[in-house]
């Protein structure tokens, strides 16, 4: 990856062409033929510009390019076009550690902040339009909980040295206008009067007023701040929602980690678990045409439960396997009694949970009164229901951000979901 030395320029389909032409290890994937690509722009998400290229010979690939302002407010809001680097940097990584779960990185090109990489093609679609579509996806937990353990395990002290971990950290911590965008959308603007908030008004007017006031909410959502800016606990993905994974029924890959950094786990777990929350009470919304969707509700509540104790079993077994090797975190010497390895182990999966409630409801919050909203609700036309189904969220939320130590089980979490009154 060559340093950025400025040089970069905006492209369009046409002259995207003429790149990828002039661009060996791009042409040579799409065929002798390249008279005849098809461009299509994709790109649905906040930030960037996604291309899907396809040759008349049936090759493909996409491409993706980071703009220097954030593509859903415009100009106004500018940001640094090297979270291309980290991405890149980061579907390297976690492609390496979790090959079957990432798309391969073909190309990066630093001063164009241009990444190319494998198409995920149809009938793989964004999860949380699956979500909404009411379809299951029988291996997901699975495979997002293979994911998330290897990701964070491998990444973290219970593996590496501190010398190599604290090498990462330093790099990663270029990143840091991407995790201030974090802190100001997640941890800050929902919490006060901010110009880019906005919400299902008038019905979520004092929902919102409610937020802003809430003296308790706002001391817990201080310590999540600091430990999201403080710990240097893993390489995380940084923004895995679930517009951040593509799906079908039997793939799973995880895409868009340009918000990557060493920080806490919990924020990445968090942000699956408290988008398929979100899911839940958004299909309320969705039960047109006589279909109640009670049987699917059920479904996302068992495949909450599968991801934690999935991941908690892999990871774990991850951590013993590895016991001996490089890691610093727990040294087995020190901590070579089998009962104190027990309890060093259920001490961290005990604190690696509340923080990924805390984190998840967090994500939750800002998604219903903060800056970037999510499909599952907006795509609920009738603003009346849909701002039924926000507040029933948005009050889980805040219950789960306030008490979440009184939870130790992911069941008792679904339990407290399927027992909220209408």
């Amino acid at each position: 990856m060559a340093v950025a030395d400025g040089g970069f320029r905006a492209l369009d389909e046409k002259s995207l062409i003429e790149y990828i032409r002039a661009t060996p290890a791009l042409s040579s994937l799409l065929g002798d033929d390249l008279r005849a690509l098809t461009v299509k722009e994709v790109g649905d998400g906040n930030l960037n510009f996604v291309y899907i290229v396809i040759s008349s010979s049936g090759g493909s690939i996409v491409i993706k390019q980071a703009i220097p302002y954030i593509r859903c407010i415009g100009e106004s809001w500018p940001m640094t076009k090297e979270r291309a680097y980290f991405e890149a940097l980061t579907l390297r990584e976690h492609g390496r550690l979790c090959p079957a779960h990432v798309p391969e990185v073909y190309h990066f090109d630093r001063p164009l902040s241009l990444i190319a990489m494998r198409y995920l093609k149809p009938p793989h679609i964004i999860l949380r339009k699956g979500l909404i579509a009411g379809i299951e996806y029988p291996l997901l937990a699975e495979h997002m909980s293979e994911y998330m353990a290897r990701t964070l395990f491998f990444t973290s002290l219970l593996y590496r040295s501190t010398s190599e971990h604290k090498r990462e950290v330093a790099e990663y911590c270029g990143n840091v206008e991407l995790c201030r965008l974090t802190e100001q959308v997640v941890f800050s603007d929902p919490y006060k009067i901010s110009q880019y908030n906005h919400w299902t008004s008038p019905y979520l007017d004092q929902d919102a007023e409610t937020v802003r006031e809430d003296d308790i909410l706002k001391l817990e959502v201080a310590g999540l701040k600091s430990m999201f800016c403080e710990r240097a606990q893993a390489l995380i993905h940084g923004d895995l929602h679930t517009g951040s994974v593509m799906v079908t029924t039997d793939s799973t890959q995880v895409i868009d980690p340009e918000f990557a950094f060493y920080g806490p786990m919990g924020f990445d777990i968090g942000a699956l678990v408290g988008n398929l929350i979100l899911a839940f009470f958004s299909q309320d919304g969705h039960s047109d045409n006589g279909k109640d969707r009670k049987v699917y509700k059920q479904w996302i509540l068992k495949t909450i439960e599968d991801t934690w104790n999935l991941f908690h079993k892999k990871f774990i077994s991850l951590w013993n396997e590895h016991k001996d090797g490089n890691g610093e975190a727990y040294l087995a010497d020190v901590y070579k009694k089998p009962e104190l390895w027990f309890l060093v182990q259920e001490k961290y999966i005990k604190d690696l949970f509340h923080d990924s409630l805390g984190f998840g409801a967090a994500k939750m919050i800002r998604r219903i009164v903060g800056v970037a909203h999510v499909e599952d609700f907006e795509s609920i036309t009738d603003a009346e229901r849909r701002a039924y189904c926000e507040h029933r969220a948005l009050e889980f939320a805040k219950m789960i951000l306030k008490e979440r130590q009184r939870y130790d089980t992911i069941e008792q979490i679904t339990s407290a979901l399927q027992n909220i009154p209408s």
